[in-house]
């Protein structure tokens, strides 16, 4: 099944407009949507990859160098640890600019500070997950994990992102975006590549909060990975919105709307 993307109208013909998630969609009960979680797998797999900027492309090519090209839980983990500097990086930034008399500007920045926590608090929870499947399965941290290469490799990409932030928020927007695409391409290839892990329950507190977090029944292994994917694919539509390309967002039944604001 081929993902649909769409346009997002700004207001006012704003663009960088910054996005503010609202609540799923409803089915006309008050309650959520069930969200079918293998159809958006599938419709993740269908679905050409987004052109990457050069940056992105050595960013990746980094990635495979360092931890390799098969996406491993290893793999995975260290993925996690660097998803959510950005999103620091840009609560930091805002929280400093937050002294503006434009009562506009004021609110947008309070938009992202609030979009930025909620993106982070959500990756740190993937983090926690993956490293609750290591321990449960015996997995020891492989070297890019262990101090003090988890460290450095940490301490680079805050000094990326913090530098790429203060330069251009568009293009740090753009940057977070495709690199929520790779994620979600590679979450949903993990979980096709093991089958067998739609027969493995999935149990222990990280996957209880994450389930609770999401209002998504996580029964197996195979799920959680499919959720921590189309987890990405928010954060990738929310980027795309703040980047001034919501025509790259890709929608679904179910999906958190990423509503937009005034320009700040």
């Amino acid at each position: 099944m081929q993902a649909r993307r769409r346009a997002v109208a700004t207001e006012n013909g704003c663009i960088g407009a910054l996005p503010e998630t609202t609540d799923l969609d409803h089915d006309g009960t008050g309650e959520p949507m069930a969200i079918d979680l293998r159809r958006e797998q599938e419709a993740t797999l269908a679905r050409a990859s987004y052109t990457y900027s050069p940056l992105t492309r050595v960013f990746i090519a980094s990635m495979d160098l360092v931890a390799g090209r098969e996406t491993t839980t290893a793999k995975a983990k260290m993925l996690e640890v660097l998803a959510g500097i950005p999103y620091n990086a840009w609560e930091r930034q805002e929280q400093a600019l937050l002294g503006s008399r434009d009562r506009q500007t004021v609110e947008g920045r309070r938009r992202l500070i609030r979009w930025a926590r909620e993106a982070r608090d959500n990756e740190n929870l993937h983090l926690e997950v993956l490293a609750e499947r290591m321990r449960q399965q015996g997995e020891p941290d492989p070297w890019f994990l262990v101090q003090p290469m988890r460290f450095g490799a940490e301490l680079f990409y805050i000094l990326f992102a913090n530098t790429l932030a203060a330069a251009d928020m568009r293009q740090a927007f753009q940057f977070n975006a495709e690199f929520e695409d790779h994620a979600e391409h590679a979450y949903a290839q993990f979980a096709a590549d093991h089958p067998e892990w739609d027969d493995e329950p999935a149990n222990g507190p990280a996957v209880r909060r994450y389930s609770e977090s999401t209002g998504t029944e996580l029964t197996t292994w195979g799920d959680v990975v499919r959720r921590i994917a189309l987890d990405e694919r928010d954060h990738m539509n929310r980027s795309f919105v703040a980047a001034g390309k919501p025509d790259q967002v890709v929608e679904y039944e179910g999906m958190p709307e990423p509503a937009v604001d005034p320009c700040r």
